[in-house]
């Protein structure tokens, strides 16, 4: 599916932070800061959101979180990021 921007915030990434605790394990640190300030979607089977996260300082982590449709019951679930980010480095499909 296309990548999509918009400015109306769903509610996976109002709870951004419900990944932060999978991407501490994954990265082995804290975070202090885990504020989203940048989104886009993809409609799969599920939806993938892309989101740009502030993590403190000048430091931002783009994270592809995927959740699954609605009758699946699933929890949301980080599938994969990337880190050493700039604020204004592009979010795009990853």
């Amino acid at each position: 599916g296309k990548c999509t921007a918009s400015l109306n915030t769903p509610p996976v990434v109002q709870e951004c932070p419900q990944g932060k605790p999978q991407l501490e394990e994954k990265e082995g640190k804290t975070f202090d800061v885990f504020t989203a300030v940048e989104f886009k979607t993809q409609v799969v089977a599920g939806t993938n959101y892309f989101i740009k996260v502030h993590v403190g300082n000048e430091e931002f982590m783009h994270l592809r979180v995927f959740k699954s449709l609605p009758h699946e019951n699933e929890q949301l679930s980080l599938h994969s990021y990337q880190g050493s980010k700039a604020k204004h480095d592009e979010l795009a499909y990853f």
